[in-house]
């Protein structure tokens, strides 16, 4: 629905670009229009993503990996033929032999039988079992403790599990949440600022149509005095230098009028391009007849408030939740880590039942902890330096609170001062008009010099045009208060 209404709005205000556009159309198609802008939007959405992206590191990670490698060789465990001679288990569950198992002759001593190696010498069969003589030997060929490793395969599938991280998780879903807020912070700063340059644009093309307006009654006042003057001139009443005086003003203020023109063709150029229009788009303003003038109270403001509603005070205060998460983050390295680890692994050849050139596999569970013991320090200083950052945050917020609220202060005088300013100039232009209509009617009685009826003339095209400028300047005192305080929006 809301797609719907906006191409609703953009559409109406495109079928009025022939005839009539208001501040609210054009507010709406510089919206739609400006790149910055459409930059910031990008920017929060993806500010967005990221937060999401951050939740789930809460998850557990499953992974899949698998291997494959060729040997130009197998292993081999033994390094030739083997022989194991073939002995007996003795009572105490050791290896040993009886006499007829070797070719020993035997000898006692001490009255107990001992074997006599080759040379007939007595010795300890467990001390030197290379003197035995062994009987029988059971064969064990090289080839047979091979293991054919040319073409090996694995592959595992894994799960992790974080337990305890030392609260780095929850401090970077923090700073994610944070991020996201300081990026929609900039996007209303980029809308506001659009919109008070799309305002000042709109009532300088309103200011130059009106001033193209007196310009041309001016001209038209001077050619009504050129012409009365070329009649008194034929009479006899007045002479050629006042004639010539008339003329050369007559010349200046069409001058003017071409420079206002130009001026105001090029103000309606700059707020076509603002709202996205052609440069050439032929479309008049609603608002081209300057409203009647309107009594002002000097703003009562809430001045706490409206520091707080600014965008600026908004992303600082992000930015010092995010250096004290930053700081959380520093301590938690301190902290041990844990995280539960379960998966399968498969491989071919298999090791579970001898080896064999089939594929098998099991299943693991397990969990694995990590204790920082010693880091030289280095963990100690990067806390520290977060601590700084965080107080460097919270300064800027501060200083920041203090300009904004000059800023507001500011705004709120030049309003005031700029309500007082219409009423003088609305004085002003009453009495040159008053003043313009008696010298008009006393040069046209012929008791008035020309030029003092042009010096009317002049004063009643300043205070005109004072006039405009402090009507004009009342309507952008109002935005530049608005975004002040934070509600341009």
């Amino acid at each position: 629905m809301k797609r719907i209404a906006t191409l609703l709005v953009l559409l109406v205000a495109v079928l009025q670009v022939q005839a009539e556009l208001s501040l609210d159309s054009c507010r709406h198609l510089a919206l739609r229009h400006n790149k910055d802008l459409l930059i910031a939007q990008q920017k929060v959405k993806a500010a967005k993503s990221m937060k999401k992206a951050a939740f789930t590191q809460y998850l557990p990670n499953i992974s899949a990996n698998g291997a494959y490698l060729w040997n130009e060789k197998n292993f081999s465990l033994l390094g030739e033929d083997k022989l194991l001679p073939v002995g007996t288990k003795m009572a105490d569950g050791s290896f040993g032999f009886t006499a007829d198992q070797v070719s020993n002759n035997w000898t006692m001593v001490n009255g107990s039988p001992v074997p006599l190696d080759a040379d007939g010498a007595p010795f300890n069969p467990k001390t030197n079992p290379e003197k035995i003589q062994w009987k029988n030997y059971a064969y064990i060929p090289e080839e047979e403790f091979e293991v054919d490793m040319e073409n090996v395969f694995v592959g595992s599938i894994m799960l992790t599990q974080p337990i305890f991280m030392g609260g780095k998780i929850i401090e970077m879903n923090r700073i994610a949440k944070f991020t996201e807020q300081i990026a929609e912070a900039k996007l209303d700063g980029q809308t506001s600022e659009v919109l008070l340059q799309t305002d000042a644009a709109y009532w300088r093309v309103v200011s130059l149509k009106n001033k193209e307006k007196l310009a041309q009654s001016y001209v038209d006042l001077l050619k009504k005095m050129d012409s009365d003057m070329e009649k008194t001139i034929a009479f006899g009443v007045a002479t050629k230098s006042d004639g010539l005086s008339v003329k050369v003003k007559l010349n200046e203020a069409q001058m003017t009028l071409v420079k206002v023109q130009n001026g105001l063709g090029l103000s309606k150029m700059a707020l076509s391009q603002l709202c996205g229009l052609p440069l050439d788009s032929v479309y008049s303003l609603a608002d081209e007849d300057i409203d009647p003038l309107v009594e002002k109270v000097d703003p009562v403001l809430d001045v706490e408030g409206a520091i707080d509603n600014r965008y600026e005070i908004s992303a600082l205060k992000n930015k010092v939740d995010i250096a004290e998460s930053n700081r959380k983050i520093m301590i938690s390295r301190f902290l041990p880590n844990a995280g539960l680890t379960a998966g399968y692994i498969v491989s071919n050849p298999s090791m579970f039942n001898g080896v064999q050139n089939e594929f098998d596999g099991m299943w693991q569970v397990g969990v694995a902890v990590n204790i920082p013991l010693f880091h030289f320090g280095e963990r100690f200083h990067t806390l520290q330096a977060a601590k700084v950052e965080k107080k460097i945050a919270e300064y800027e917020l501060e200083e920041a609170r203090e300009k904004i609220k000059l800023d507001i202060s500011q705004a709120s005088f030049k309003i005031t001062e700029a309500d007082r300013k219409v009423v003088l100039t609305k004085t002003n232009k009453e009495q040159a008009e008053e003043n313009l209509r008696f010298a008009t009617v006393g040069f046209e009685s012929g008791v008035v010099e020309p030029t003092v009826l042009m010096q009317a003339q002049t004063a009643w095209l300043k205070a005109n045009s004072e006039d405009i400028d402090a009507r004009i300047d009342q309507r952008l005192c109002e935005v530049y208060l608005l975004k002040a305080i934070g509600n341009l929006k």
